[in-house]
């Protein structure tokens, strides 16, 4: 496979799914929690999981490690772990439980490692 034939590929992808199928979580899941009043702590931390791996977020939403482009497998399992030891560990948390469990789940998803579409 050629280099050119590579990146188009990478392209359809995001993590192990089509990138259709994380653009269409993402519009699905904004769309039923339109409005900061309808959006929760879980939801937001989908959304944001959902646009990270899409390459739409400037740092990592748990680690904060910056990248360019879409992140590949290794970097979207290192969130998805990262997500998991805070998510373990509430002594050193910050940010809302719900919010790191939305992009954990969203991220998981996307991985592969779960078939349960948040």
């Amino acid at each position: 496979m050629s280099t050119q034939q590579k990146g188009r590929h990478k392209d359809r992808t995001v993590g192990t799914r089509l990138r259709a199928e994380v653009e269409e979580a993402h519009s699905a899941l904004d769309a039923a929690a339109a409005g900061p009043d309808r959006q929760t702590q879980l939801s937001r931390g989908v959304l944001t999981g959902y646009l990270w791996a899409l390459g739409r977020g400037e740092d990592a939403p748990i680690t904060g490690a910056r990248i360019e482009g879409p992140p590949d497998i290794p970097q979207l399992t290192a969130e998805v772990d990262a997500a998991t030891v805070q998510l373990e560990d509430t002594t050193q948390r910050t940010v809302p439980r719900d919010f790191i469990r939305g992009v954990h789940d969203a991220l998981a998803w996307v991985c592969g490692h779960s078939d349960d579409r948040p």
